[in-house]
């Protein structure tokens, strides 16, 4: 028992480690084949494509939201606006917009049908087998949708692409900590996962698809609450392929009060188990091997939230009563161990960091880093608590249909429904 419980706190410390250097070594890897040669604009190729915005109560960004996505610099485009039942001006406005904008379609659904379905009506009244799909609140870059549709029509296997989120409110420190966790966490690890075979899920703010993969998999699953997630499982089972393009940029308001932050982070690990407790059981299957890495990876996350835990309670238990020397927690400040842990993190921010500082500007690196390097202390914290919430409440939890939430967009943006 006591060895086991080595072996246990071996493996609260070890497995960050391990993944942290995984992921600086996939993201570096990544970096020197995709990105360190600065490349030209894609040449836009013949094929059309639909962006798709499906929007719940957006009447205070979908002016912004619409104005960019028109301004796209490919040639041949249409917009495709899904007004889902809002309950605000949100119709009103997409309709006044459609009278301005020729290349804005609006399609009004009565009733609230959640993001999934939403997506789906856009898709399917789209003229084009190519669509980029943001968010209601997203603002798009003009060249994002020509870096995206590069690999989409390049590969007769690419089944989706991603592209790369930016965070505009960087007043708070939230705010400034995930600037720093877009790159440094999330960006490095796209690169990562694309360096080793699969990705965990496409970015839902901004994600491009080919539209018969879409068919073949029968489109977003409207009984999960991040379809995003699910939509890149059911793609890759089905052996379609994903990439990851950085340069597709999209710029987004993101939580910057803790309680939106939980609301947000909740969602994501809830979407992240539900995956797996849907497609754990089809896995093991040899043509399906390259899924195996991923599918680990978040068992093991979710095992090492749980360890974290168990170590919490340990610590608190030790101050109040006498327990063996080997259960024993004297402290949960870094030691030697949290400092080669820190020391690896500090690494890996740096590196990230330097990889997207083209797409934040070269004069914010210092800045980032500063405010990123406090990352650990709170982020992690939430991430560990967020998943072991959210892995019992997804388990015993009914499928159900999923509907819109509100977002915390920021003390910069307005925190209606979306």
């Amino acid at each position: 028992m006591i060895q086991w419980l080595g072996y246990l706190f071996d493996f609260a410390f070890f497995y960050p480690l391990l993944m942290a250097w995984i992921w600086i070594v996939g993201g570096i890897w990544f970096f020197f084949k995709h990105e360190k040669t600065s490349k030209p604009i894609p040449q836009p190729t013949l094929d059309g494509c639909s962006i798709i915005i499906p929007c719940f109560n957006e009447e205070s960004q979908i002016r912004d939201t619409i104005k960019y996505a028109v301004q796209t610099s490919y040639p041949t485009f249409e917009v495709i606006a899904v007004n889902d039942g809002s309950s605000d001006r949100t119709a009103q406005i997409l309709d006044e917009l459609e009278q301005i904008h020729p290349r804005l379609r609006v399609v009004h659904l009565s009733e609230n049908q959640g993001k999934a379905i939403a997506l789906k009506s856009g898709v399917l009244v789209s003229q084009y087998e190519y669509v980029i799909c943001i968010d209601g609140d997203a603002l798009l870059h003009p060249h994002a949708v020509t870096w995206m549709m590069q690999p989409l029509t390049s590969g007769a296997r690419v089944g989706a692409v991603t592209g790369n989120p930016r965070i505009l409110n960087r007043s708070s420190l939230l705010g400034k900590l995930q600037v720093g966790e877009f790159s440094s966490i999330i960006g490095l690890i796209k690169r990562a996962q694309r360096t080793y075979g699969r990705v965990f899920t496409i970015s839902g703010v901004i994600a491009g698809f080919r539209k018969t993969a879409l068919a073949r998999v029968g489109f977003w699953s409207d009984d999960k609450i991040t379809e995003d997630i699910d939509i890149s499982w059911k793609l890759q089972f089905d052996h379609w392929d994903i990439q990851y393009v950085p340069q597709a940029l999209c710029y987004i308001y993101m939580p910057e009060t803790f309680k939106g932050l939980w609301k947000q982070r909740l969602r994501w690990s809830q979407g992240g188990v539900e995956v797996l407790k849907d497609y754990i059981q089809k896995i093991f299957k040899w043509r399906l091997r390259r899924m195996w890495p991923i599918a680990l990876e978040s068992l093991i996350s979710i095992l090492w939230s749980y360890t974290i835990l168990f170590i919490f309670i340990l610590f608190f238990i030790g101050l109040y009563f006498n327990l063996p020397d080997a259960l024993y927690i004297k402290t949960l400040f870094p030691e030697w161990y949290g400092a080669l842990l820190g020391l690896t993190c500090l690494i890996q921010f740096s590196i990230s960091l330097w990889i997207d500082k083209r797409y934040d500007g070269s004069n914010r690196f210092i800045r980032n880093y500063f405010w990123i390097i406090w990352y650990p202390l709170f982020f992690w914290l939430i991430i560990t608590l967020t998943t072991i919430v959210a892995t019992p409440k997804t388990l015993l939890q009914k499928k159900k249909r999923a509907r819109w939430v509100s977002p915390d967009r920021g003390f910069n943006g307005d925190n209606s429904n979306a």
